[in-house]
């Protein structure tokens, strides 16, 4: 576990904000330099404590078929994890406890799209024994931020 004193966690809300801030600008909102701020952000990214990126909203982008699957592996889960992230439109894969043993969140055009890539690409996965769909009616809450 990495070890972040009070300015690494105020640069990291900062970051989480808006990751195009410079690094003039954090210095200026946390009180260091700005070659403070470049190397601290530096060593984060270095120990995969911070990752900046662009998100996009897939409805905005016209994806209107979203769906959250609840996985039951005959098997190996590590592996059908590993098959169902080679798949673009699954975004998102988690092996967990209980009556499943993988969720995964799948974005698609529309609703053929979105049956199509789980009954014709999902179901036919070596090792996935059950899957039950959780289609999306809205996202209500949807945030990549933590203090």
């Amino acid at each position: 576990m990495t070890e972040l004193d009070d300015t690494d966690r105020q640069l990291m809300s900062l970051l989480q904000e808006d990751g195009r801030l410079s690094y003039a600008e954090l210095a200026t909102r946390t009180g260091i330099s700005a070659s403070g701020a470049r190397l601290r952000v530096r060593r984060l990214h270095e120990q995969g404590v911070l990752q900046v990126v662009g998100v996009s909203d897939p409805l905005r982008l016209g994806y209107q078929s979203m769906s959250m699957l609840g996985v039951q592996v005959a098997g190996d889960a590590q592996e059908v994890a590993d098959a169902l992230g080679q798949i673009d439109e699954v975004v998102y894969v988690v092996l967990v406890a209980g009556s499943v043993d993988l969720l995964v969140e799948v974005v698609a055009r529309d609703n053929d799209a979105l049956f199509d890539v789980i009954n014709g690409t999902i179901k036919a996965l070596p090792g996935v024994a059950r899957v039950e769909t959780f289609s999306y009616y809205r996202i209500h809450t949807h945030r990549f931020t933590w203090r």
